[in-house]
């Protein structure tokens, strides 16, 4: 073999390091969960429906690719994306899945064919409704997300304490709810109560990945490391 070879192949097996880790489905639920902050291997494990000991095999395969770091903090091992290219690569990715397979544009619409039409909010839109109060916009993810990154202004109630609390939610103001992006069905399962209850509610589809990728401000609480 040539030198020339040995060089292309040394090159191109590196760059398939990360490809190679994220061939996984599981894998890349796990950064996608990790693209809302750190995480623990046991709320990994809740979060995706998978065993601890399934999550950590997985979580070693992307620390191998350097994806993503752990961080000891006594008996605790907490994850997290090596830096936002991780997250990046991902959200390209399924850009890309959107665009060329119609297999998922298929599996979404079976999924939504159900469920009423959402109102599409943009960003600017959103924006532009919440300076003129014309709207709440509720962050229905675990509250160790919100306070590792959420639109400014949001208000953190996580799905399962919004039974609970809103009774405190205006009824002549039009309730947003978001998660963590658009295949999260947290928001979709929040509108839906709400709306069953008499609320005028919504989904706001993109989460707070997708606005850090769009240079769009994103507030996190300070004692969040």
């Amino acid at each position: 073999m040539d030198r020339d070879r040995i060089f292309k192949d040394a090159i191109y097996e590196q760059i398939s390091r990360a490809a190679r880790a994220l061939a996984h489905p599981r894998r890349l639920e796990l950064v996608d969960l990790l693209c809302q902050g750190p995480m623990t291997v046991d709320s990994l494990a809740r979060k995706s429906a998978m065993s601890v000991g399934n999550t950590s095999q997985h979580l070693q395969h992307l620390k191998n690719a350097q994806l993503v770091r752990v961080q000891v903090r006594g008996t605790t091992r907490i994850y997290r994306l090596n830096d936002g290219a991780t997250c990046d690569l991902f959200r390209r990715l399924r850009s890309y899945a959107e665009q060329h397979y119609s297999d998922m544009q298929a599996i979404t619409q079976a999924f939504l064919q159900d469920r009423e039409t959402f109102e599409a909010v943009d960003a600017a839109t959103l924006h532009r409704r919440l300076q003129e109060h014309e709207v709440v916009l509720l962050d229905v993810r675990p509250p160790e997300e919100f306070a590792a990154g959420h639109w400014p202004g949001a208000i953190s109630m996580p799905l399962e304490d919004l039974s609970t609390h809103m009774s405190h939610l205006p009824r002549n103001r039009t309730i947003v709810a978001y998660c963590r992006g658009p295949y999260c069905v947290l928001a979709l399962q929040a509108v839906e109560l709400l709306r069953t209850e008499g609320f005028r509610a919504v989904r706001l589809a993109e989460g707070v990945a997708d606005w850090r990728a769009q240079g769009l401000p994103v507030e996190r609480d300070e004692q969040t490391s």
